[in-house]
């Protein structure tokens, strides 16, 4: 099947097409030049004032001797200053490598090897990761700190401040490479995922004006980063699809940043991540006079949504949260709850101008309610990974992307969760799904978190083992062992109930919330 066979027209992106005249400098045309594009730490800044600054990055980058389709690797806190060197890389024909911010010196070591990038823009806090390796990457001709000291590199601000603000736009095809996204590395080193110019105006106008219908008089807020795939569509793709505002923080995400800037800002929509949403609760004294006195939306990504966590925040927040499924490979969410469709417990449908389906081993079809492993297309798919050519025959074939999680699909068309295809595991013949497992966990009034993970019994059978965090004083006892698993019993089949449950103080997550449950299973 190919992209004309779904709900959207390919021909609805120019051939000539350049993302950033689109999402840059429209909105000077239509007359939003004085209308707030972003808001950080330091400031706003203006749709005009954007425009200026990105065509400053483009000059800039061309200055430095960059050419077309030359690469710039991006290991940025998120400020004004991660758009408007973003969109200036891909205006001058640059390719942008957005990485994340959060990982080790060898795993960049890695990244910057493979990734040949010629610039490095790094932001201050961050520059002692590179310090050691920088003199081993050939192909780096330049260091740029985005802060107040390079430490003998060039700072951004001041190659900005002599950078002309006129900028005429390479040329470039809705098909050319515009960017890059790092995978999660959850099976080795992280991988370059690459994006076209075409993909944020289709996971922009699919997802975020058709699903989620964000408007031009929307604050949008973000606890996942720019350089996430599902942090750079909802604080950069859709607020300037439709000229809305969006608000950036460069300091991870907690509880109290989050309820801060929500207070501060206001936003009309939030997004997070369930882990958060659920430390959010768990602290009675966030509330909505807290919080936003103007939310109206806020979705869920990265883990599968717990019915408990949706059904929660509604009643303390009188909102709903849309729990979505995204990859780096797709770019954002193909499936999703809708505002006026939520069914807690359920990951919702395809994303109008998706298509999904669910097959066995053998990449055939598995009849309704059966599990089988999620395979997506549609018009956002990456052009494939980096240097990665073995790699990307398991995870792209034909124009099916593989996501390697594990669904059901019952009668009305909605997929309900299960786990990544390395997490399932069958029990006495039977498959369990830890999420299941955890979602019964978290819906006792002591848990705060848990993770289940296969672990044999003296017969040498996979069994479910239960790592639970509790609530702020709730005492770790036997006797609550005990009735955790027999609250799990009542609740779901009796051969997925915890036959082990192990009290943490907190579980080992990625930089995006997931739990990384295979460093529990490590521990066993």
């Amino acid at each position: 099947m190919n992209q004309t066979d779904l709900a959207v027209n390919p021909e609805e992106v120019p051939a000539e097409y350049n993302a950033a005249t689109y999402f840059i400098d429209r909105h000077l045309r239509e007359g939003r030049g004085d209308k707030l594009a972003f808001i950080d730490d330091e400031g706003s800044y203006s749709y005009s004032a954007l425009a200026s600054r990105v065509n400053q990055a483009a000059n800039m980058l061309k200055t430095l001797g960059l050419r077309q389709e030359s690469r710039i690797a991006m290991v940025m806190l998120d400020s004004i200053d991660f758009p408007v060197l973003y969109w200036g890389a891909i205006k001058a024909g640059c390719i942008p490598m957005c990485i994340n911010t959060l990982l080790t010196t060898e795993h960049y070591r890695y990244i910057l090897g493979n990734g040949r990038p010629q610039v490095l823009a790094v932001s201050e806090p961050l520059l002692a990761n590179f310090i050691p390796i920088i003199s081993e990457l050939p192909t780096l001709e330049k260091v740029i700190v985005v802060g107040k000291d390079g430490q003998g590199h060039t700072l951004l601000a001041d190659l900005l401040a002599s950078a002309s603000a006129n900028f005429d736009v390479v040329s470039t095809s809705r098909d050319d490479i515009a960017f890059w996204l790092s995978s999660s590395g959850s099976t080795g080193n992280p991988k370059g995922v690459k994006h076209r110019q075409s993909s944020p105006y289709w996971v922009s106008k699919l997802y975020g004006q058709q699903v989620i219908g964000m408007r031009e008089d929307d604050v949008a807020f973000s606890a996942a980063k720019l350089f996430f795939a599902y942090g750079i569509g909802n604080a950069n793709f859709f607020p300037l699809m439709v000229g809305a505002t969006s608000v950036l923080m460069a300091e991870r995400p907690t509880p109290q940043s989050i309820m801060r800037v929500l207070h501060e800002h206001n936003p009309t929509m939030f997004f997070g991540v369930p882990t958060l949403y659920a430390a959010i609760l768990a602290d009675k004294n966030n509330r909505p006079e807290t919080g936003s006195s103007r939310l109206r939306q806020c979705i869920s990504a990265g883990e599968a949504l717990p019915e408990e966590v949706g059904t929660s925040w509604r009643e303390r927040f009188g909102v709903d949260i849309l729990d979505g499924v995204g990859s780096t490979e797709m770019l954002h969410i193909f499936l999703s709850n809708s505002p006026d469709d939520v069914h807690y417990g359920t990951s919702g449908k395809m994303v109008p101008g998706y298509e999904g389906r669910l097959v066995d081993a053998e990449g055939e079809d598995v009849p309704t309610g059966e599990i089988g492993e999620l395979i997506v297309n549609g018009p956002s798919a990456a052009d494939g990974y980096w240097n990665e050519r073995a790699k990307s025959v398991a995870t792209f074939v034909g124009p099916w992307t593989y996501t390697g999680d594990k669904y059901t699909q019952d009668e009305q068309g909605y997929y309900h969760y299960c786990g990544r295809s390395d997490d399932m595991f069958k029990s006495g013949g039977n498959w369990v799904s830890p999420f299941e497992v955890e979602s019964a966990l978290i819906a006792h009034d002591k848990v705060l978190e848990a993770a289940v993970v296969p672990q044999q019994d003296e017969h040498g059978n996979l069994k479910p083992k239960a790592f639970v965090v509790l609530h702020q004083d709730v005492p770790a006892t036997e006797q609550l062992q005990d009735e955790l698993k027999e609250f799990v019993r009542d609740n779901i089949e009796v051969w997925k109930y915890p036959r082990w449950i192990e009290f943490k103080d907190t579980l080992p997550k990625t930089a995006t919330g997931k739990i990384q449950r295979f460093k529990l299973r490590q521990t066993d």
